[in-house]
């Protein structure tokens, strides 16, 4: 797919960060957007910004971990579209928390949204995608889907899978035959809100506000930038795109050391208290 005029792409969590981001970059390329999040407010926004670029935007307020909400939003934006060209499982949370602390009620939160919402976008909307001739899944894992790292195991687990999820779907469209690509995306730190709006073992309001200011100082890539490295990866049907200088560390680091990094990891953890920490 080099060309996203006149495609339909569908985004989840398009209401800020980088799905805000590809939703202001593909409609300046004339793409159809179908928009959702559960931040009405924001999505409107990003909705507001799409229209001024003279294209059909549309916002849903979606939950992706509802999976029969995400089956009816598929219907929907067949309906009111037409069809859909690319699909974009964006729609992210954070949790810090060890194994050890970790609730049951959070592992679920996360891994209903991070995981079970990229499962149920791709099932969704693979026959459409499949139907259109010219279809592309785009999944958003993270760095913390290549490497493991104390504190994240339940966002670990998430975005690994969404990898192991991302590489197997690419492999079933090569050998049906669909002309459907598959990318999986990992970024770095990028500048958005999710530290934010995640959540911490025990932290209070005030504790994850500063974690989220200190991770916006270590962040390497604005969203926009983010966005035109991902709309690259779809363009030349890639099957994973690294984001941000911090991802080829984490790409490069297992590579390198093998499952011996790990050792390493929580030899420093250890000194330096890196599992009691918010990120």
């Amino acid at each position: 797919m080099r060309d996203f005029k006149d495609k339909t792409v569908v985004i989840t969590g398009a209401g800020s960060g980088i799905g805000r981001a590809l939703a202001v970059e593909l409609a300046g390329k004339g793409a159809k957007l179908a928009l959702s999040d559960v931040d009405s407010v924001g999505l409107a926004e990003t909705v507001a910004r799409c229209d001024k670029k003279g294209v059909k935007a549309l916002g849903y307020d979606l939950d992706v971990a509802d999976r029969a909400a995400v089956e009816a939003h598929a219907d929907k934006v067949v309906s009111e579209f037409g069809g859909a060209n690319v699909i974009v499982n964006n729609a992210g949370v954070s949790l810090a928390a060890t194994v050890e602390d970790m609730t049951w009620e959070d592992f679920d939160w996360l891994f209903n949204i991070d995981f079970w919402g990229v499962a149920h976008g791709t099932k969704a909307f693979l026959p459409h995608l499949i139907a259109s001739g010219d279809g592309h899944v785009v999944n958003v894992s993270s760095v913390f889907g290549l490497m493991g790292i104390p504190s994240q195991s339940a966002y670990n687990a998430a975005k690994f899978a969404v990898r192991g999820f991302t590489e197997s779907l690419r492999q079933e469209m090569l050998i049906a035959g669909h002309k459907v690509g598959v990318t999986c995306v990992h970024p770095g730190g990028i500048k958005t809100n999710i530290v934010t709006n995640g959540r911490g073992a025990g932290a209070t309001p005030e504790e994850i506000a500063e974690a989220g200011r200190q991770f916006q100082k270590i962040a390497f890539t604005r969203p926009e930038g983010a966005a035109k490295a991902i709309l690259r990866g779809v363009r030349w049907n890639r099957p994973r795109v690294l984001i941000g200088p911090d991802a080829r560390v984490f790409d490069g680091i297992p590579r390198l050391v093998g499952p011996r990094y790990e050792d390493v990891v929580g030899h420093l953890g250890r000194i330096t208290g890196a599992a009691n920490r918010m990120p």
